[in-house]
């Protein structure tokens, strides 16, 4: 029986209410990733804006049954060019959001934090999944999971910022943040204790904003309000978290992970931090799921619209 999903459905739901928004693809050169940019398309998410070989995307169409004739196609000589010209276009403002295709990551990465022609901001980019898990009341964000290797405090400052102004965009009234570590105590020799006391200090005095912290918090204090009430933990984040920050690029994929695998969550994914925001799919990704990020980017994108001075932070 095929679960349904509710909470994805509400955010395709205030997507679809908002024009779709144009977004350059890079290197759609491969079925999933044809699709995923059409299939968005149809439902009114995106105008998507092909860019790669012409001769490739088309027989790629062709071959998958895709009608892209209504589309734009900017050609490009391969997958490092393709990348290139797609960040172009957002430098140009002919696009508001960036997709990856059936490139590389890092080669699109690499267009995107390139010191010249870019798309770097003062914010650091960071990466977020919002997942979609079966036994928890809304959705989840978990970040950095697949971006920052090892953040260091001041990395962590922009991701929780980048996470809570994702939260926003979503439509989160409440945003609760849990600093994730092993423990709920600061404990000198664990550094993510201390970064985390440090980062909920922060908050207090300003320096993040638009959210509730806790921290340093274990997962299941930080998830489940029973266990946060037997380790007497009274915060208005404890056991009732919506987004975790992880200490590291390791305990996010492993948390992402096994939510996905062993809980049955679905993990729509968006990089941060940048000019635009930029939907990183994998052929792994269920339609369900590359629709999702979709939605999630041109929620971030129209927030942008309504608030300018948010794209030269």
């Amino acid at each position: 029986m095929e679960r349904k999903h509710e909470k994805y459905d509400r955010l395709l739901d205030r997507a679809k209410a908002y024009p779709p928004v144009p977004t350059a693809v890079a290197h759609p050169c491969d079925e999933s990733s044809l699709a995923g940019a059409v299939d968005a398309a149809k439902l009114g998410l995106i105008k998507p804006i092909l860019v790669g070989p012409k001769a490739r995307i088309g027989a790629a169409a062709e071959k998958s049954r895709i009608n892209i004739s209504g589309f734009e196609l900017v050609d490009a000589e391969h997958s490092h060019d393709s990348a290139a010209k797609a960040v172009a276009l957002v430098r140009e403002g002919r696009a508001e959001c960036l997709m990856k295709g059936s490139l590389h990551t890092d080669e699109l990465m690499g267009a995107v934090v390139s010191r010249e022609g870019g798309l770097r901001t003062a914010r650091r980019i960071s990466h977020a999944f919002v997942m979609d898990v079966p036994t928890y009341s809304e959705v989840l964000i978990i970040s950095d999971a697949a971006v920052n290797i090892a953040p260091s405090l001041r990395d962590k400052i922009d991701i929780v910022q980048n996470a809570i102004d994702l939260a926003r965009s979503l439509g989160m009234k409440e945003v609760r943040v849990a600093i994730l570590s092993a423990m709920e105590t600061v404990n000198p020799d664990v550094p993510s204790t201390i970064e985390a006391a440090a980062l909920c200090k922060m908050a207090d005095r300003g320096q993040i904003t638009g959210a509730l912290l806790d921290g340093p918090l274990a997962l299941d204090n930080a998830i489940n309000l029973r266990a946060a009430q037997i380790k007497q933990i009274t915060s208005g984040v404890a056991g009732r978290a919506n987004v975790l920050i992880v200490p590291d690029l390791e305990a996010g994929n492993m948390l992402a992970k096994s939510l996905t695998f062993m809980a049955q969550a679905d993990a729509a994914g968006i990089v941060l931090g940048a000019r635009v925001p930029i939907i990183l799919t994998s052929r792994a990704d269920s339609v369900t799921t590359r629709l999702a990020s979709c939605a999630i980017a041109s929620l971030v994108a129209q927030s942008r619209r309504a608030q300018p001075s948010k794209v030269a932070a």
